[in-house]
């Protein structure tokens, strides 16, 4: 049971990685549209990203330390 708890807790890391991914690949279209507005799309974007990594982090965390009482 706790390979699978910390098997769950990675798929949270792959979900931030993924949307991490998106997120990135929308604020490239959005400062392609727009040139003028990339200061403020660059700050959402570190933003966003910084709290889909802390999540990661997390996640990470909580399966290593599931993997460590077995």
């Amino acid at each position: 049971m706790v390979a699978l708890g910390a098997g769950i807790a990675i798929l949270a890391v792959l979900g931030s990685g993924l949307g991490m991914g998106i997120a990135t690949g929308k604020a490239c279209e959005a400062v392609a549209r727009q040139p003028e507005a990339s200061g403020k799309i660059n700050a959402l974007l570190l933003l966003g990203c910084a709290l889909a990594e802390s999540t990661a982090i997390y996640a990470l965390i909580i399966s290593l330390i599931l993997v460590a009482k077995v």
